[in-house]
Formats: structure tokens, sequence, C-alpha cells
């Protein structure tokens, strides 16, 4: 797998820690957390992640509004955002793409789910 830092945005710690338990399983070198969008926004700048996993629901500054602002930023408008949501609606997924979201994955997330997206990006 070609990502050696994600950046893991969630504001459940259970969520959190799920996922991060599927990247660690994965050998993933670096494994950044955030628990809002702002803090999200702040760390794809200072640690520059080769990978975003963005919750919606959050404080401070939601996930579609994080990664609309990490697209718009063109030092890190690379940078490939997944969208984690429990939001599921075909209307939120398509307002994630709109945003920039490189794919849209609904909670509980399948490891096997996430897998597949990661390598396919």
């Amino acid at each position: 797998m070609r990502f050696q830092k994600i950046l893991v945005v969630d504001d459940s710690p259970t969520e959190l820690h799920m996922v991060v338990d599927i990247l660690n399983r994965q050998k993933i070198p670096e494994i950044i957390t955030a628990t809002n969008g702002l803090d999200a926004v702040e760390k794809s700048q200072t640690e520059k992640p080769d990978l975003i996993l963005m919750d919606v629901v959050m404080p401070e500054m939601n996930g579609f509004q994080a990664t609309r602002k990490i697209k718009k930023n063109p030092e890190t408008a690379d940078i490939p955002v997944i969208i984690i949501s429990s939001k599921d609606q075909e209307t939120d997924k398509v307002w994630g793409k709109r945003q920039g979201a490189n794919e849209y994955l609904t909670k509980p997330v399948k490891e096997t789910e996430l897998i597949r997206v990661l390598e396919s990006l």
C-alpha cells in the first residue's frame, strides 16, 4: 500500500479506534488523528498526510466543510479524502463528492471495503 501517513478524523473515540485498528493491521507507518474538522484542516497543512479519512458530523467544523477547505488550498488539494460517515443518503454522497471527496463510505466501515478503496486510490 502506498500510503505512509494517514490522517483519521472522527469525534467518536470508538469509530476513531476502529479505523486506526484497521490501518494498523495494514501496517500503515504513521497514523495521525483529529477529532474535529478545524483540527483536520490544520493537520492537513502541518502534517501533509498521504490520505485523509474524514467523518462528517463533528464539532467546530463538519467534514464537508473541512474537505472543501482542504481541497481549495493549493498546498493540500492533492491529498485524497475518503469520507466515512453514518450519513448514508444518496444526497450526502453526492454532496461529499462535490466538496472534493474521492470516495464516500458509510459507517460502520467494513475492513474489506476500506482496504479495497485504499488499494484503488
